[in-house]
This record gives C-alpha cells, sequence and structure tokens, in this order.
C-alpha cells in the first residue's frame, strides 16, 4: 500500500487528528503543512506492501481493523459498511493497476448487516409542530434565520430536499395570487468538499437525484407555501442567478449553518422533552414530515412518489412505518372476512 501514498493526502479530521485519507487528483492537492508531512512519512514506514494482502490472514486482519473505532470499540454498521465500501474501491483500483491478482475483500466471508432504510415514526412532526418550527426559525439570528424559513418551508410543503431546496430559482417557481402553485425542479445544490467537486466550489450545480441529466419535476405547492415564497421574494429578492435563499454573500447556505439555525428554533419550538428526542431533529425530517402526510392522506402512491422523486418500491420500504391508521383498517378488513 505504500507505493500509491504519493498520491494520498491527508485530510484533519474534527477533533484535530488525521483520521482520513483520501485519494485526490494532483491538480486539487494543497501544500502539506509540516505536520501533515511527518503523518505522511509515518504511515508509509508502518503499512505494509500491497501485495501483502494476497495472503488472506492480512485481508482478515484488514477487514477486522475496518469495524473497530480509533478508541477500539465496535463501529457503527453503516461506518463499517461506509468504510469497507471506500477500501474495497481502492483494492479494485490496485487491480486495475496490476498490483493484486483480484480483490481480497471478495474472498473474506461476510454476511452484511440488513438496512431497512425506513424512516423512523418518531422523527415525523405533525402539522402544527411543524408550523411552529417555521416559526421558530424566524427568531434565530438577526436574518439569517428569517432567510431560511421559506427554503424549510419547501422542505415540508412540497417535500424537497436541502439540495433541491437550496437550488430552487425564481423561474422555477409558478406563484398565483390565488390557489396551488408549482415548482418545476431542474437543478440541485449539493455539498461536498471543494477538492472534490467539479467547479472547485462548494456546492456545485446538479442535476436531480438518480434522474437522467437535464431531467426536470413538477411539484404542486398549497396556497399556504405559494404565500410564503411571494413574501419570501418581495422582502429578500434573489441572488444574482436567481435562486431565492442565498448568504448575506449571494452564496449558498452550508449543511452546518442551516443545521445551526434548526437545531436552536427547536429549543424554541418544541418542550424540553421533544427536543431531546428524535422528533424533527434534522431540517431533512421535513421531507419526511411531508410524504408521510401525503401518504396518510389517501394520495396514491405513484403520485407521491412523482411529487418526491422517488421510485414507487423506494417510497413504499422506506415510509412503510409512518403511514397511521392502516392496521385499524387491515384490521377491519380481516374482521369483515372472518364473519359468519
Amino acid at each position: 500500500m505504500a507505493r500509491e501514498l504519493d498520491c494520498i493526502e491527508l485530510l484533519p479530521g474534527r477533533s484535530g487528528c488525521f483520521e482520513d485519507a483520501w485519494l485526490c487528483p494532483y491538480d486539487r492537492r494543497a501544500p502539506l503543512a509540516p505536520e501533515q508531512a511527518a503523518a505522511l512519512r509515518w504511515l508509509t514506514s508502518a503499512s505494509l506492501p500491497i501485495i501483502e494482502l494476497e495472503e488472506a490472514k492480512a485481508a482478515r486482519a484488514a477487514f477486522e481493523a475496518l469495524s473497530v473505532t480509533l478508541d477500539g470499540t465496535r463501529a457503527a454498521d453503516s461506518t463499517f459498511r461506509r468504510k469497507r465500501a471506500v477500501f474495497h474501491h481502492a483494492l479494485e483500483y490496485a487491480v486495475e493497476l496490476g498490483e493484486l491478482s483480484a480483490n481480497p475483500l471478495d474472498r473474506v466471508n461476510w454476511k452484511p448487516a440488513k438496512i431497512s432504510g425506513e424512516v423512523e415514526r418518531r422523527v415525523v412532526v405533525n402539522p402544527a409542530q411543524a408550523r411552529e418550527l417555521l416559526v421558530a426559525v424566524t427568531y434565530v439570528g438577526r436574518t439569517r434565520g428569517a432567510m431560511l424559513a421559506g427554503m424549510f418551508a419547501c422542505m415540508y410543503f412540497a417535500g424537497l430536499r436541502p439540495a433541491e431546496a437550496a437550488g430552487l430559482r425564481e423561474k422555477d417557481c409558478h406563484l398565483p395570487e390565488s390557489g396551488w402553485g408549482l415548482l418545476t425542479l431542474e437543478e440541485t445544490r449539493p455539498e461536498s468538499g471543494r477538492r472534490f467537486s467539479d467547479s472547485g466550489r462548494t456546492h456545485d450545480v446538479r442535476g436531480l437525484k438518480q434522474r437522467r441529466r437535464k431531467a426536470i419535476r413538477d411539484v404542486p405547492i398549497p396556497p399556504e407555501l405559494v404565500r410564503i415564497l411571494r413574501e419570501h421574494l418581495e422582502r429578500h429578492g434573489t441572488a444574482a442567478d436567481g435562486r431565492l435563499f442565498l448568504t448575506a454573500t449571494g452564496g449558498v447556505f452550508s449543511t452546518t449553518a442551516y443545521g445551526k439555525v434548526w437545531k436552536e428554533a427547536r429549543t424554541y419550538a418544541l418542550t424540553p422533552e421533544q427536543v431531546a428526542s428524535p422528533l424533527a431533529g434534522r431540517p431533512y425530517d421535513l421531507r419526511h414530515a411531508a410524504v408521510s402526510l401525503w401518504l396518510n392522506s389517501g394520495v396514491p402512491a405513484p403520485d407521491v412518489a412523482e411529487r418526491a422523486g422517488h421510485s414507487v418500491d423506494v417510497l413504499l420500504r422506506v415510509y412503510a412505518k409512518c403511514v397511521d391508521g392502516q392496521r385499524e383498517i387491515a384490521n377491519q378488513r380481516i374482521e369483515g372476512a372472518l364473519a359468519p
């Protein structure tokens, strides 16, 4: 593994330690600080030659190392799966280069833990709670909360993903003076590290998630959201590129920035017991609440899937436990079928 270390750049983790190594294009590599260079030299000397992984014992040891954290405790299943996937891809590259005859991880007997991906019912807010949270957001900071209130409203009333709401432009919005409006989604602004984005910026312009390039998605929006967005445009205007939600410098809000606003808003809108619970713990949970509301209201699953940008099978698998009242309906039908 030491042979390829010249193209690995160590990035400092939150704790100040060098916790992660990333393959980074040469033209995006920043100069190494002295402590980074020292860490890289140590890593080179402490690494085994990659050919050692051809031995089953070494491959198993590397595999088991992925399953623990830095303090030796067991890592969460999701963490282990992510680390294994990254390591597996790195070894696939080694196979491509001819450094290994085959990926040694494929020979390690491993049965992955089942991850359902279902949304936990406890994170879903009801309409009254959602509205209280949206009002509470406006009390956070001098201007930041008021600017973000409309973005959070799009996540709840239209079920938008955060990156979709961040990329929403005025031309994407049909906002009549009365009745329902329409959002025509075309672009998103996902967040990534600058060194790993195509543009070198934190937020690249991308298309819709899991859609073909230049695909669009129409999302009807209720009059309440139409009013919120009209007021937002009148009060705050747009960025130079037409985006509705912008920072003081015209940029895109980072995940950290709007996450802090949301965290503070929860303390204003929820009880202490609710704040300590998973209820609306993340802004993304507003989207979960929206989709759950649509399903609970009896909107056909294909229509909900189209609005949310899901396939029907993913929609029903992810939100299966968030559909209230289905057990009672099923019980009534079974009771009716059993009646003499």
